[in-house]
């Protein structure tokens, strides 16, 4: 097995050969022990959080990654400012309105909604550090990465721990993500989503189409990369003139 300091070495030169990390790369800290990683620091965008954790996991004598890497955020917030802003997309999203939406803050759970619905289900928001965590169970998997974009969406959030269940279980294939970010570029009120077409293949998700600014490309990649599940995203759109 590879010494520590090896193991480091290489994965420092996989973030190099990365052009979506490499500029970011000093604010990412390292540690390993007997074949476990510990990732820590902040970087500018969810692409770099994605794309350095998914290098760490190709190298060889790396076993198991703790991920404690965030997102700086472009408008830091409070935690409570955060949980109320999420809630509020939450409790307002049509395609939600049959799950219960509650918060977990000060060691209780507090429900803001009860659905009345013969389906179970049920979304809770804890926040921590800027760092949003979802648990509960929903109805699909698109339901369980609409939650996980709102939340990155959320001004102030710098982390988003996913851990909404899925009941039924669904078996997750690359038509899932496409039809979750289709309805996330619906949704999303600065991407025209009529000028965008969406290909996935192997979780890798590619983007072509005609947008209107720069802005407006950068955001809509950037919503591909927050779809749960997601490892790569490919952005083929061009921009008017």
């Amino acid at each position: 097995m590879p010494n520590q300091s090896s193991l480091l070495r290489e994965i420092r030169t996989a973030f190099a050969q990365e052009p979506r990390i490499n500029k970011y790369q000093a604010a990412i800290a390292l540690t390993c022990r007997n074949g476990t990683l510990m990732v820590t620091g902040e970087v500018e965008t969810i692409a770099a959080k994605k794309l350095a954790l998914a290098h760490a996991r190709t190298v060889y004598g790396i076993y198991n990654t703790i991920d404690h890497l965030q997102v700086t955020p472009a408008t830091p917030s409070g935690d409570g400012a955060i949980r109320d802003a999420l809630c509020r997309y939450l409790l307002r999203e049509p395609a939600l309105l049959d799950l219960d939406i509650g918060v977990h803050s000060k060691g209780r759970h507090t429900i803001l909604r009860q659905a009345f619905s013969e389906l179970p289900g049920r979304i809770i928001v804890e926040v921590t550090n800027g760092t949003i965590v979802l648990t509960g169970e929903v109805t699909s998997l698109s339901h369980k990465r609409l939650c996980g974009v709102f939340a990155w969406w959320t001004p102030g959030c710098c982390d988003v721990i996913n851990l909404l269940d899925i009941a039924p279980l669904e078996y997750d294939n690359d038509d899932e993500v496409a039809d979750a970010l289709g309805l996330v570029f619906e949704i999303d009120p600065l991407i025209h989503s009529e000028q965008l077409r969406i290909s996935v293949r192997d979780s890798v998700v590619t983007l072509h189409g005609l947008l209107g600014s720069h802005e407006e490309r950068r955001m809509a990649e950037s919503d591909a990369w927050y779809i749960y599940g997601v490892t790569d995203v490919i952005n083929h759109i061009a921009v008017r003139h």
